[in-house]
């Protein structure tokens, strides 16, 4: 009761102050950062975007255990009370404190969670049944049973059994009641310990609807209205979404769209009180507010693939989307940086998000003539929440690790050599271009198909370069030309099919894609880490 306490006062701090300085947060965001790299794939590849919620759940229930027990010893020793709490504040605070915001107000909801705890586990304990007493024994008599009339602890003044049976203990009649205010009084206990629960889940559940009514990040967002762009996306050719049942869409709807990111809390930014910084090496201080970038005259509209480097082969961390923004080489030229084979002094550009998150994207990739973009819209839409709104980076042939920093709030020029974005102590490599691959849709791994034709189909992608062909191989034969669909750009997927004269028994299906520079897929398998997982996807299937 006092550790929910604790958890609910501080998330109405955390509300005034920021969700992400509350604790569960705090050491959930703690985890994630001390989570070994391999473990970290483990739980992508094992439960996918559900990682969030169990971090968070999983942290509750240890919280729930460790106060249990924090609580089972206050009983016999008050003062083990009062230093489990501290030591959960201090674990708290810590976490929140070495968030990469860090900002001394983050502690404040940790620390006065701490305080409420004490105070909160104090009462409870002076109503609760003293345990410390309940097991001592009443003198007892030459026969082993108790004095008539002895009080033990039980709390309703009937002394509880050295031994015997229940007839043994029974009160001898005119045994006189105990005392009064020397038992439990439970209906005292039930009533302040019920309190404090309601008054913790209120407390909690209000703490989370003020941090999102406060900033009305769902209203405002809603309320924009994208301008037209400039530049807009040429029509989707004739034959690039092949009408194939099971095959992914050519466009990701925004709700099935992946979401990889470190944020247990997802930021909710106010757009009007939003600004980007960009500034660092080699720049004249620039900031823009939403607005500014909104009433721009060089908006693009591009159709742009992105990948997360923990996507293993065959998985479903890549989407396609509609994106509109402004380039980021203009938002660059404006604060006059230069790339590096210009002469600029700075190679890298880290972009920050809302919650400290830092991204490292090499400068020339931003300035080299790509689609590269500080990304409003999505798919006709300002960004949803989850994906950055208001802004993000979108970068056409890297991985996401190194370009696509959502919920960006400054932009900095530096130098690979002078700083390691977040990701790079963890074991990534630093520049990390999109690998060739391909995937295959239809038919999923283990499913059964009927004899006859069948057709095989999936995507395949070689960003910044452009999917040249693709092959399918079934069981141990040839390799046969995959039909491709009509090519929208080369920063997109594209999409395939085969149709397979499919004969009973059990199959092996593999694919492998060939990009516009002649370079094929390796077979070789390799983890996501460092740099991108490779390998042929492969799927099983039954024909009958």
């Amino acid at each position: 009761m006092a550790a929910g306490a604790a958890l609910g006062a501080a998330e109405v701090l955390g509300a005034l102050i920021r969700p992400q300085a509350t604790p569960l947060i705090a050491v959930g965001q703690a985890v994630i950062d001390l989570t070994p790299q391999g473990l970290r794939e483990f739980a992508i590849s094992a439960v996918g975007e559900a990682d969030r919620p169990l971090l968070v759940a999983g942290t509750a229930v240890l919280l729930a255990l460790f106060a249990a027990g924090i609580g089972a010893e206050a009983l016999r020793r008050p003062w083990i009370g009062d230093a489990g709490m501290a030591v959960l504040a201090a674990i708290a605070t810590a976490a929140a404190l070495t968030r990469p915001e860090q900002d001394p107000l983050y502690a404040l909801p940790s620390l006065a969670g701490g305080a409420v705890a004490v105070v909160l586990l104090r009462l409870l304990v002076r109503t609760a049944p003293p345990r410390g007493r309940a097991d001592a024994a009443a003198p007892a008599d030459e026969d082993g049973g108790r004095e008539p009339g002895a009080a033990g602890g039980t709390g309703g003044g009937e002394a509880a059994p050295a031994h015997g049976t229940a007839a043994d203990t029974a009160a001898a009649p005119g045994t006189p009641p105990p005392p009064q205010g020397s038992g439990f009084d439970r209906r005292r206990f039930v009533l302040l310990a019920g309190s404090a629960a309601v008054a913790s889940a209120g407390a909690g559940a209000g703490g989370r609807w003020w941090a999102t009514a406060q900033a009305g990040v769902e209203r405002r967002r809603e309320a924009v209205r994208l301008p037209r762009p400039d530049s807009p996306a040429p029509p989707l050719p004739d034959g690039a979404d092949l009408d194939v049942a099971g095959l992914s869409p050519f466009f990701t709807p925004n709700g099935d769209f992946y979401r990889v990111d470190t944020a247990l809390s997802v930021p909710r930014i106010d757009a009007t009180r939003w600004r980007l910084r960009i500034h660092g090496r080699g720049a004249r201080e620039r900031e823009y507010t939403y607005a500014d970038l909104l009433r721009r005259s060089d908006l693009i509209e591009r159709d742009v693939t992105l990948a997360c480097v923990s996507n293993p082969v065959g998985g479903s961390y890549i989407g396609n989307a509609r994106w509109i923004g402004v380039p980021m080489a203009a938002l660059l030229r404006e604060a006059g940086v230069r790339p590096p084979g210009e002469g600029g002094p700075a190679d890298q550009l880290v972009s920050r998000s809302s919650d400290g998150m830092t991204i490292g994207t090499p400068v020339a990739a931003l300035m080299d003539g790509r689609d590269a973009m500080l990304a409003l819209g999505m798919n006709g839409q300002p960004l949803p929440t989850d994906h950055g709104f208001p802004a993000r980076v979108v970068v056409p042939g890297l991985y996401g690790y190194v370009s696509a920093c959502k919920w960006v709030v400054e932009m900095e020029l530096t130098t690979f050599d002078d700083f390691d974005a977040y990701w790079i102590p963890r074991g990534w490599a630093q520049r990390a271009p999109i690998k060739t691959q391909s995937r295959i849709d239809t038919p999923r791994p283990g499913s059964t198909v009927g004899a006859g034709t069948v057709p095989i189909a999936g995507v395949a992608w070689a960003q910044h370069v452009g999917v040249e062909a693709v092959e399918v191989r079934i069981d141990d034969g040839p390799w046969q030309p995959a039909r491709l669909a009509e090519e929208d750009t080369a920063d997109t997927w594209r999409q395939w099919v085969l149709d397979w004269a499919a004969r009973p028994g059990e199959h092996r299906i593999s694919v492998r894609a060939t990009d516009r520079s002649g370079a094929t897929q390796t077979a070789e398998e390799a983890r996501p880490a460092p740099d991108g997982a490779t390998g042929y996807h492969t799927v099983e299937v039954t024909v009958t």
